[in-house]
């Protein structure tokens, strides 16, 4: 079908086949709820993996949104919300590898001329920790926010990246360690 030339029948009757052929695992108000609870804390995590908020934006409603065609049984809220980091975090990567990939079609200036207006996001790229996180690869990123921003555990971080549980404290130490370097401080545990 050419998507040009679809009608506004036509996006009814799709929409009437699909609701039919799709039976969701969460009621309307269930998910309501869900993504009052987690959607914050989600752009939070969106927001620090890739360092632009607009960009937060639209990885949030595709991640919720792919979430939702899974159409998967989860066993608690805790397995609910790991899924939904995981597909967060593979929606973050993909954004990453295009940006490296088609360059030529990142506006800058936009970015630039609207962050200006923004003294909050001004004033977290100049402090010490805004610019060490910006530093850290993505993994390392994202394996610290999940610690310690959103609690999550060892098994749950491993899901999340996609390592093994038992690499996580490594990695863990290691992005400790760096951010600490990076800051200038010494970390925890680290070898003076």
């Amino acid at each position: 079908m050419n998507w040009r030339e679809v009608t506004v029948s036509d996006v009814d009757r799709l929409s009437t086949t699909a609701e039919a052929d799709v039976s969701l695992a969460m009621t309307e108000e269930a998910f309501r709820a869900f993504y009052d609870r987690t959607a914050r804390s989600v752009w939070a995590y969106l927001s620090r993996l890739t360092g632009d908020p607009a960009t937060a934006d639209d990885l949030l409603q595709e991640a919720y949104y792919r979430f939702l065609r899974a159409n998967a049984t989860h066993e608690n809220e805790a397995h609910r919300k790991n899924t939904l980091f995981k597909i967060a975090t593979n929606l973050a990567r993909d954004a990453q590898r295009r940006k490296r990939v088609l360059p030529f079609f990142v506006d800058d200036g936009a970015t630039q001329v609207a962050a200006k207006g923004d003294l909050a996001n001004e004033f977290e790229k100049t402090t010490d920790v805004g610019r060490a996180l910006q530093s850290l690869k993505p993994r390392e990123r994202a394996m610290l926010w999940l610690a310690y921003a959103e609690g999550s555990s060892h098994q749950e971080i491993a899901s999340a990246i996609g390592v093994k549980t038992a690499s996580v404290k490594l990695l863990l130490f290691r992005a400790r360690r760096r951010l600490a370097a990076l800051i200038g401080t010494p970390a925890k545990g680290a070898a003076q």
